[in-house]
């Protein structure tokens, strides 16, 4: 009996997210245990796996997947929305509440270490909404175009954080510790700047890449989060409010390019499009998983109503650092 079966998931879509449905056995991490080159090789040439019909109910089922396919999983630290842990590796997908939308992004590329993969497991849909729509990054950089391409990796991406008594997540949640000493050992370990501008007032920034390459496949990818961390992402009112109430040198958080100088409205414009334009989405099924190439694929988050248990995994850690070393010591 066939154990599977293989499709393009959206039927217009050849070289799209490829579907894998059960047809016999039903233990995804055993399948996945044996098809582990197979499955490698299918997310480098489409960059989005769907497993479907496979027995996975809890997050022990997920967890067993995680590890079939990388056997290494990334800490989920220096964060940047609230989550919670759910499991070996398993953190919830970010708790923003249901009628917000979670614009699309690379996971953690707005860090110097990141997961090449991640995968996403439905364990409760959602009674309508809440897909996590995801999009092409080569589709993405080809509507950002190449002047764009080159202004954001020539200029970086520079991240300012102020962290406030119950405004946005706290500094310690964040870093995963409540000793100042503590903190100030992994902003200089990571080249973060920091400074206490008083008591209970922390700013960090940090500049990072607008593009790097991607290191099975040499393309340029546009990777950063400036369009997520800018205020324009709340809204023009919301924008203005935060501005009038926080000042626009000390907002919760906010990006320029690496020079200090600002990233221009219509470039931030051309990002969401492009990003936009590349979304596709389809409706969640309890029991669903996907695994994304995280420099080739994109995803997000739909409001929702209803229950919605989304858990999430970051695999095969990258540093960005450690790649660059050996070519730095060469030198």
């Amino acid at each position: 009996m066939q154990s599977h079966k293989e499709t393009a998931l959206f039927a217009d879509d050849e070289r799209g997210p490829r579907l894998f449905e059960a047809a016999g056995e039903r233990d995804l991490a055993a399948f996945a245990s044996a098809r582990r080159d197979e499955l490698e090789a299918r997310l480098l040439e489409f960059g989005a796996l769907i497993f479907r019909g496979f027995a996975v109910a809890q997050v022990a089922d997920f967890e067993g997947f995680g590890e079939a396919i990388s056997p290494r999983a990334l800490d989920y630290t220096y964060r940047s929305t609230p989550r919670s842990a759910a499991g070996k590796g398993v953190f919830t997908a970010t708790e923003y509440p249901a009628d917000q939308e979670i614009a699309l992004h690379c996971e953690n590329a707005y860090q110097r270490d990141w997961p090449l993969k991640i995968a996403f497991c439905c364990l409760t849909a959602p009674a309508s909404g809440g897909e996590t729509p995801i999009a092409d990054m080569r589709k993405v950089a080809a509507a950002i175009g190449e002047e764009r391409m080159d202004r954001f990796q020539r200029r970086g991406v520079r991240y300012v954080r102020h962290y406030r008594p119950y405004v946005d997540i706290p500094w310690e949640t964040v870093f995963q510790t409540s000793d100042r000493a503590e903190l100030a050992r992994f902003c200089e370990a990571n080249g973060i700047d920091y400074e206490w501008l008083d008591a209970q007032t922390l700013r960090t920034s940090q500049t990072n890449h607008g593009v790097v390459e991607h290191p099975r496949t040499g393309e340029r990818v546009f990777f950063n989060q400036g369009h997520l961390f800018h205020v324009s992402n709340l809204g023009e009112e919301a924008a203005s409010s935060m501005i009038n109430l926080f000042g626009a040198d000390r907002l919760p958080r906010h990006a320029f390019h690496g020079d200090g100088g600002e990233i221009a409205a219509e470039d931030l414009t051309a990002v969401r499009e492009a990003f936009a334009g590349a979304s596709v989405r389809f409706p969640w099924q309890a029991g669903d998983v996907m695994l994304l190439d995280n420099m080739r694929m994109a995803h997000g988050r739909k409001p929702f109503s209803g229950a919605r248990k989304v858990v999430a995994s970051l695999l095969e850690p990258y540093s960005e650092r450690a790649a660059a070393a050996p070519a730095a010591a060469v030198a």
